[in-house]
């Protein structure tokens, strides 16, 4: 059997700890419901700044309606803030917040 040096363990444990240190903590786009903007309204919204296909600005436009709100995309906020931004612009109520 070989034995590992302490070298090369220090090593390893330095790789772990390099890749956590640049794990971002990801944040969710949230659409959240009203008695205003109708379903095609949201569902032109979903497509059109979300990049989502018919059938999922559909799905997310549901499930909005019957849970009041529903995380239409995540990823990094840098990304989604400007997302967000768009969709209020329209008259719809969004946030971005931080996956917990």
């Amino acid at each position: 059997m070989h034995k590992v040096s302490n070298t090369s363990e220090q090593h390893k444990e330095q790789l772990n700890t390099d890749v956590l240190d640049t794990t971002i903590a990801p944040f969710n786009l949230i659409v959240w419901n009203d008695e205003v903007n109708t379903f095609e309204w949201v569902i032109d919204t979903l497509i059109e700044v979300c990049n989502h296909t018919e059938e999922q600005a559909e799905q997310c436009a549901f499930l909005i309606h019957f849970k009041g709100k529903y995380a239409v995309k995540n990823g990094d906020y840098e990304t989604l803030k400007p997302m967000c931004n768009s969709i209020t612009d329209r008259g719809i109520n969004a946030t971005v917040e931080e996956i917990a």
